[in-house]
């Protein structure tokens, strides 16, 4: 690890520099599948982003949308505008309160997903079946951490950029 840590030991060190080079060939694994579905939908990795961002928050306002992925509302609507004339989101009205437009995937949408990336949970699921409860809990306390700190760096680069 070229920025040790004052006062850890040696084999912390390797242990933490092990992690970080798992968590980033992890990330460049996803990368590599998210690249894969947009070819196979014909969808650029923006549009991938927003159907991913939509799929695991059940449905979003276009505001929220592009809060989460980062973009501009103008950006946010040309998206939508593409994959709603693809028939991969609808724009319906809340009906809790009607002057909220929401974006939710459509069957569709959610068809080309299981497709690509249905095989990956199986594939997953025999490793995923040895983790104990208390590794499961572990394993998501770090993803929720490297969200965190991922999202944090993400807003303060982007700060930089205005």
């Amino acid at each position: 690890m070229s920025n040790q840590i004052p006062n850890v030991t040696k084999e912390r060190q390797r242990a933490l520099a092990e992690m970080v080079r798992l968590v980033r060939l992890q990330q460049i694994a996803s990368d590599k599948m998210d690249d894969a579905f947009s070819r196979m939908t014909g969808i650029n990795l923006t549009d991938g982003r927003c159907l991913d961002l939509l799929d695991v928050h059940d449905g979003l306002t276009a505001g929220e949308l592009a809060e989460a992925a980062s973009l501009s509302p103008g950006a946010v609507t040309t998206v939508l505008d593409r994959l709603e004339a693809m028939g991969l989101v609808t724009r319906t009205r809340d009906q809790a309160d009607r002057r909220r437009v929401l974006i939710e995937l459509t069957p569709k949408a959610r068809e080309l997903a299981f497709k690509a990336y249905g095989p990956v949970a199986a594939y997953a699921r025999e490793y995923i079946e040895q983790l104990t409860d208390e590794e499961i809990k572990i394993i998501s306390r770090f993803l929720e951490l490297a969200i965190e700190v991922n999202e944090r760096r993400a807003r303060e680069l982007q700060a930089d950029e205005g």
